[in-house]
């Protein structure tokens, strides 16, 4: 058996360090120990997935595990819809009965004027709802409403922006990226957290209601078209090829990019390519999940005639929501819907500046239909009892009108002092309203929730401790909450 030969002895003798060594060592080595130190310290903090994060969901039991959140832009007006103030009648004509100077968008202080709407309580709860809803009317007793809720800005962007981040600045994820963070998807096939625009423009602030923000980039927001392809370029346009040469083609494709990434990302890890990589492979499963998904033509004529799909006014938002219910069953954790964009003429959204019976009827009759055909149907197969629905607005509007003069005018301006939003299903007390704005609907006055307890109680109802769900960024760990918020314990079940 033939021996290894000793290695080469080299009998040079060892240079001693000089002064230069140790100062380049000091410069050099303890910087790179101090390096690798932060960049584990920092990689163990910005997990990228919920399996990786320092305190991973669920801290809590959980009452649900997915979220459709409706959103209308521009500012429902909670006087015609949720609050009711029958003092406003008694009122109506009269300059607000305050010395103080309301602080509005534009300024103009009119007089108080009643709401355009009668109200009604409804159901076995008594709930009161108006008649710019008849069809949530007839579910009010799935409603948890929140007659308190305050923001601090009266400025659509920001506004917006901190009912759907907690921060009046852009930048900071969305609560739907936050739940695909720390909660991930129940299926490899579609994303996480999905979003369906208002087909006639985009809210205030543009994309951004939908961003990852300092979040990995797999967490933002994919958005579908409810009409036509549900997603621009998912499906590649190859001519007049033969079928059998493009996908011999697109295979080739897919296997040289892939290649090319591998030795790009051996030498140059970074997230946004990984998650880029990812994002195409979840491109290539979606061509297969999404035109089952989105075809909606094997729902049934009933259910189609209910959600609205059968008329012009109600066809655009019933295919968003009956969209939602099926995103839903495919596993998908949180799907943004949109009522309004932020710019149009006449008015796209809930800004009824101008003329608030013509307005606020106008997109009522979009929303109101499918809105409770998407409760019932959610109720009646079982989905309601774990999941969560919210029904939210960037704030409300005055009690008085929007006018220079002492008149009573047809417009309200904004308000973000009180307003309402309602939430329902599962872990909610229900057919109830919680905390109250004063006599006129102007302030909240009783058991006032700002964003922070919003998010915070949506969390709760997820299993997740708001204080716990957090991203190390920038020197900081991060939240949805920020450093305030609780709960209201009070319209939990």
């Amino acid at each position: 058996m033939p021996v290894n030969p000793e290695p080469a002895v080299r009998n040079e003798p060892i240079q001693p360090a000089t002064r230069r060594d140790f100062l380049s060592w000091s410069a050099h080595g303890l910087t790179m120990s101090a390096l690798l130190h932060l960049l584990q310290r920092d990689g163990a903090r910005a997990a990228g997935t919920a399996a990786e994060a320092a305190d991973p969901p669920p801290h809590l039991p959980a009452r649900c595990k997915r979220v459709i959140h409706i959103f209308l832009c521009g500012g429902l007006s909670h006087l015609d819809s949720f609050d009711y103030k029958p003092q406003l009648e008694k009122y109506h004509g009269k300059p607000l009965p305050s010395e103080e100077k309301p602080e509005t968008f534009f300024g103009k202080i009119g007089l108080l004027r009643k709401n355009d709407w009668d109200f009604k309580q409804r159901g076995e709860s008594g709930l009161w709802v108006s008649e710019l809803f008849p069809h949530l009317a007839g579910v009010a007793d799935e409603l948890t409403v929140i007659n308190s809720m305050i923001a601090d800005s009266a400025n659509h962007t920001p506004a917006t922006f901190q009912a759907n981040t907690g921060f009046r600045l852009n930048g900071f994820p969305v609560l739907g990226s936050w739940l695909s963070y720390g909660m991930g998807c129940e299926t490899d096939d579609l994303p996480a957290f999905i979003v369906l625009p208002d087909p006639r423009g985009l809210p205030a602030g543009s994309t951004i209601n939908w961003t990852n923000g300092f979040l990995p980039a797999r967490h933002q927001g994919v958005a579908f078209r409810t009409k036509g392809q549900p997603i621009e370029d998912l499906f590649p346009e190859w001519g007049d090829r033969s079928a059998e040469h493009t996908q011999a083609s697109e295979q080739e494709i897919r296997d040289f990019v892939a290649e090319i990434n591998r030795r790009h990302q051996a030498s140059r890890p970074e997230s946004d390519l990984t998650a880029r990589i990812k994002s195409y492979e979840l491109a290539a499963r979606m061509q297969l999940s999404i035109p089952h998904v989105t075809d909606l033509s094997g729902e049934t004529e009933a259910t189609q005639v209910a959600y609205g799909l059968k008329r012009e006014e109600t066809a655009e938002f019933g295919r968003s929501c009956l969209l939602a219910r099926r995103l839903l069953e495919q596993g998908v954790r949180f799907v943004l819907l949109f009522a309004g964009g932020s710019f149009g003429s006449p008015r796209i959204n809930w800004d009824g500046h101008e003329n608030m019976k013509e307005n606020h009827a106008q997109e009522a009759l979009r929303v109101d239909q499918p809105t409770a055909a998407l409760l019932r149907d959610m109720r009646q197969r079982g989905l309601l009892d774990d999941t969560l629905v919210l029904f939210t607005t960037e704030f409300g509007r005055t009690p008085f009108t929007q006018s220079e003069a002492n008149t009573v005018g047809g417009g309200r301006d904004h308000n973000m002092y009180g307003f309402s939003v309602w939430m329902a299903g599962g872990g909610l007390k229900h057919g109830i309203s919680y905390g109250a704005t004063d006599d006129v609907g102007w302030k909240s006055v009783d058991r006032p929730v700002y964003w922070h307890d919003f998010h915070a109680t949506v969390l709760h109802l997820l299993g997740i401790d708001h204080t716990r769900l957090t991203y190390y960024h920038n020197g900081i760990s991060r939240r949805l909450t920020n450093v305030h918020g609780e709960v209201v314990h009070d319209i939990l079940a």
